[in-house]
């Protein structure tokens, strides 16, 4: 079978399930991942002959497709700030609006500058080992609930070589953090139930359910509880990070204004949905 045939059977395939786009952007990640050829690679070589093997491949790959699996989830990783992470059921994937909120931590930093910071509810660890990686004289610590999610933590920030300090914690049973920090940010729950319905069948079934939903009566719960600690332990010049939920922007924003943080700022991602907070930390 050549290229052309096999990208054919597979558009067709999944036909029905995911726009014409999505199927072919899944083709070329899948291209590139099996046969080693980019998309740019795989217009110049549609006439090139694809091994039984690959061919397997392919068709096992198609099939968790069908049964809308994440394409994330069946390669194995994504890439992410220019790094690859391992993924998994156990993690959230990463997104590219969390990408946003690390370039603008970064981009608010010194690249020499000696830091504590501290990532709370950490998942795959991308926020913490992409801000280790770019700077790297701060001192990262990273906090999650889930035990498998710091495993597959762990695992990323050793394929990226750098060095995290990982700590299994509640932060919602945390009375105190255990040291003062510089920066603190996270991307913790913040998807309501009411929301789910405007979720694709990929993310829910696939994603934990711990990382991602709050209740509809108290959707800032984590925001809150992170926003009362790093105001006790947040150095003078502190500031604090969070990924947001875009419906409730307003209401975050005037929630970590009135626990005392100062210049509060929401962002926009590059959708135009207001997506992240940056704020200061109180004087002390």
């Amino acid at each position: 079978m050549k290229i052309k045939d096999l990208r054919t059977n597979f558009v067709d395939s999944l036909s029905g399930i995911y726009d014409s786009e999505e199927i072919l952007s899944f083709f070329y990640i899948l291209s590139e991942d099996i046969l080693s050829l980019r998309r740019v690679d795989v217009a110049m070589r549609l006439d090139q002959e694809v091994s039984v093997k690959q061919i397997e491949v392919f068709d096992k790959a198609k099939q968790r497709l069908e049964k809308q699996e994440p394409i994330q989830h069946i390669i194995g990783e994504v890439d992410f700030y220019g790094m690859s992470f391992k993924v998994s059921p156990n993690v959230l994937i990463p997104r590219p609006e969390t990408e946003e909120l690390v370039d603008w931590v970064l981009k608010d930093q010194p690249k020499d500058a000696s830091l504590a910071i501290l990532d709370i509810g950490t998942g795959s660890g991308c926020i913490a080992i992409s801000l280790a990686k770019n700077l790297p004289k701060a001192r990262v610590y990273a906090i999650d609930v889930s035990e498998q999610a710091l495993e597959v933590a762990k695992e990323n920030a050793k394929n990226n070589k750098v060095e995290v300090t990982f700590i299994k914690e509640d932060i919602l049973k945390v009375e105190s953090l255990f040291q003062k920090f510089d920066i603190i940010v996270s991307n913790p729950p913040y998807v309501r139930e009411m929301e789910k319905q405007e979720m694709k069948p990929n993310v829910l079934n696939n994603e934990p359910s711990l990382a991602l939903f709050v209740s509809d009566k108290d959707p800032l719960l984590f925001y809150e509880k992170i926003a009362i600690l790093a105001n006790k332990k947040l150095n003078n010049d502190g500031v604090l990070y969070f990924e947001i939920n875009q419906y409730l922007s307003f209401e975050t924003k005037k929630r970590i204004e009135e626990l005392g943080f100062t210049s509060v700022k929401v962002r926009e991602d590059i959708y135009g949905n207001k997506r992240m907070i940056r704020a200061c930390a109180p004087k002390k």
